[in-house]
């Protein structure tokens, strides 16, 4: 009953984190807040497809890749692919041991040689689709991974239940992408889908220099704290992303706590019910009571195994996926930041060279090097202007560019903030609609065995003794009634003396 109490504490707990955690800050009351994180679909289509059509005009042919790969319709949302990822096997081999998946995949989009696929994946391989996937879309919010040691519940990495709880991460992380309008038509996850082993491994080998690598994180670290003008609308974003994954964090722990109660508490009860029927054969008056006590806290562990296994299987990894996800839009939020500093960078570099414009036209250029050569001042002035001049023409088109890069990327940012929060709720309803049906299914199977114990005690006409009424009497009072019973003894016992 101790741990039972515990487990209800530990679960109120997380029902009130949970329900912080959820309670977006920025949807509450304001109107205009709402429009940011939690608007409509179709007005977030209409966003990116506007923003795509004004970029796709552009020059420049990786702009107008990226308007293109933002032109997807709600009709595109992955309902001509489709990626399942099961039957999980433990390989080993003199050199090491892992485990491959099943990836199936069915089809009808024109790019593909076949309509069907079937070939094992590693997790490396997994972990090699996401990199490349973050690589190459930098702006869109790209679907977490389990991590590869997160799982403390198992011991073994290469048991069923971590196989089984891993496939699953891996089939909705697949799914996540396979829905997404652009993510889906990445050339590496058709890679991903359709590659022997030897092709993907030669693929796996194209690595991009470690010296351009730290470079670019560095850039995308240092651009939060050099971005001046940063949107009120991003920095919502930025705080609410934070205080969620706090949130989830502490969800997370206690949620651990509550697994490991539940675990125990379901050994306890499978050790406390062959106690009484050990005990009902030497008790052959009571054998049927014991029985029965028996009988139902057996029944009260059988009931646990889905309780526990709901926790394992579907709970726990949607909170530790939503914690990988926080992390996962905090990424793509300094990404963004990023392209917004490399633009204003360049709006004050072309701001900076209009001013020495000016400063050339008012300048005096007797004593300048040209005009010390035999130069003519006038023309050497003539020349610094069209030089500068030419600067500032070339700064205005990376201007643009940069401009448009950015709203692109802030499209891609508000649809995929918005797909995400569909999907959370979806999510989450399901998994609270899930664990409420096992509670419920647990405590009914226990009041029906329980019941069954009351009717075989009534039948038996067992003499209870009563249980003892409950004393109302202070302290102080029970301390004098004590001390006037010790004297009548006293009292009593010199008058039997005498």
């Amino acid at each position: 009953m101790a741990a039972a109490g515990e487990t209800d504490e530990s679960r109120q707990a997380v029902s009130q984190t949970m329900k912080e955690a959820f309670d977006n800050p920025l949807t509450d009351e304001d109107d205009e807040e709402e429009e940011i994180l939690a608007s409509d679909h179709e007005e977030s289509t209409q966003t990116v497809l506007a923003t795509t059509l004004k970029v796709s005009n552009s020059r420049n042919p990786d702009l107008q890749r990226m308007a293109i790969d933002s032109l997807s319709s709600e009709d595109q949302d992955a309902h001509d692919i489709f990626v399942t990822i099961d039957d999980p096997r433990k390989h080993v081999t003199k050199m090491e041991t892992y485990a491959t998946y099943k990836v199936s995949t069915r089809t009808t989009r024109g790019d593909f040689d076949h309509p069907e696929y079937t070939l094992r994946r590693r997790y490396t391989d997994f972990l090699w689709l996401r990199h490349k996937l973050e690589e190459t879309q930098p702006t869109h919010l790209v679907p977490p991974l389990p991590e590869k040691h997160s799982m403390k519940i198992y011991v073994d990495r290469f048991c069923k239940e971590f196989l089984v709880t891993r496939q699953r991460a891996l089939n909705k992380f697949v799914t996540r992408i396979a829905e997404h309008p652009t993510l889906s038509f990445n050339e590496y996850f058709k890679i991903f889908l359709t590659a022997k082993a030897w092709e993907l491994s030669a693929h796996r080998k194209m690595k991009p220099s470690f010296v351009s690598v730290i470079g670019s994180s560095v850039k995308t670290n240092a651009s939060a704290y050099m971005l001046k003008n940063r949107s009120p609308e991003y920095t919502m974003m930025w705080e609410y992303i934070h205080t969620f994954g706090d949130k989830m964090g502490s969800v997370d722990r206690i949620s651990q706590r509550i697994l490991k109660e539940q675990t125990e508490y379901r050994e306890h009860l499978s050790n406390f019910g062959p106690a009484f029927r050990l005990l009902s054969e030497y008790e052959i008056d009571l054998s049927d009571v014991l029985n029965a006590f028996a009988k139902s806290i057996e029944s009260c562990a059988k009931g646990m195994d889905p309780v526990v296994e709901g926790s394992e299987l579907y709970f726990t990894p949607l909170i530790k996926e939503y914690i990988l996800y926080s992390d996962s839009v905090k990424s793509v939020l300094k990404k963004r930041d990023k392209f917004q500093m490399e633009y204003e960078l360049a709006v004050d570099e072309i701001t900076r060279k209009k001013n020495e414009r000016e400063q050339v036209k008012i300048s005096d250029q007797n004593y300048s090097v040209g005009a010390m050569l035999g130069k003519d001042p006038e023309e050497v002035k003539e020349q610094k202007g069209n030089k500068i001049e030419a600067h500032i023409q070339k700064l205005q088109k990376q201007v643009e560019f940069l401009n448009d890069k950015t709203e692109v990327a802030n499209a891609d940012l508000k649809a995929d903030l918005d797909r995400w929060h569909r999907n959370k709720r979806k999510d989450t309803k399901e998994a609270f609609i899930g664990m409420a049906d096992r509670q419920i299914s647990f405590y009914e199977n226990m009041l029906s065995g329980w019941e069954d114990v009351m009717h075989i005690l009534r039948e038996q006409d067992l003499e209870l003794p009563a249980p003892p009424q409950p004393s109302f009497s202070s302290p102080k009072d029970s301390h004098n009634s004590s001390s006037e019973s010790s004297s009548w003894v006293q009292i009593e016992g010199a008058e039997g003396g005498s």
